[in-house]
């Protein structure tokens, strides 16, 4: 018999994973993004987006350990709306920051690759490290039973994978075209906001 872990809520799933699709368009978005932040002053070379690529990385790795951290001590879904919500002051703070930062880091470190990776970590590890704690935490929050670890982890991630790419897209081919890159960002932020109040609002605690 399956050992219990964790009973979610009625209708608490469903808003964890629009949240997961939310969070992955959001997330993939940005990154797609930082890189009209970081072109004027270091670029469009494939060592620009080799260091932006592996600073996603290291902030989802980052996210991923901390999550799974965080929610096997506080299985509640507030813990990944608090890591949203500081997600949407970080991205909410960049379109008058980004800048001054990038200006400075090209002024005193150069435009090489401890330059660019310098830049894009400024720029990209904290709010993809603090969205990147929702999977762990959301599998954590869905679970039941250990017997359908496989199939809730699955679709998390699944989710979350699609709205990747549809934030990916949809950046690329219509905001960006259309309204630019620091109105796109004050948008991303309104989202996670939204997304982190729809968290809020669910019970405070999932279950033991």
């Amino acid at each position: 018999m399956a050992r219990q872990v964790t009973k979610p809520k009625p209708g608490a799933a469903a808003p964890i994973y629009a949240n997961a699709f939310a969070v992955g368009a959001v997330l993939m978005g940005f990154e797609m993004l930082g890189s009209r932040y970081l072109f004027p002053y270091f670029g469009g070379g494939i060592g620009t987006w080799a260091g932006l690529i592996s600073m996603v990385l290291c902030a989802l790795t980052i996210g991923y350990f901390a999550g799974g951290t965080v929610v096997d001590r506080f299985p509640t879904p507030r813990v990944i709306a608090v890591s949203i919500v500081l997600a949407a002051f970080y991205l909410a703070l960049v379109p008058m920051t980004a800048d001054p930062v990038m200006a400075w880091i090209l002024g005193h470190i150069g435009d090489g690759p401890p330059a660019v990776l310098i830049a894009a970590g400024a720029l990209i590890l904290v709010p993809l490290s603090l969205l990147g704690t929702f999977s762990p935490v959301a599998v954590r929050l869905l679970l039941h039973s250990t017997g359908r670890t496989g199939r809730v982890a699955g679709m998390v991630y699944g989710v979350s994978t699609i709205g990747n790419v549809f934030g990916v897209l949809f950046t690329t081919f219509w905001l960006i075209p259309t309204i630019g890159s620091r109105a796109i960002t004050y948008v991303f932020a309104l989202v996670l906001f939204a997304c982190a109040a729809s968290l809020f609002a669910l019970p405070p605690r999932q279950g033991q």
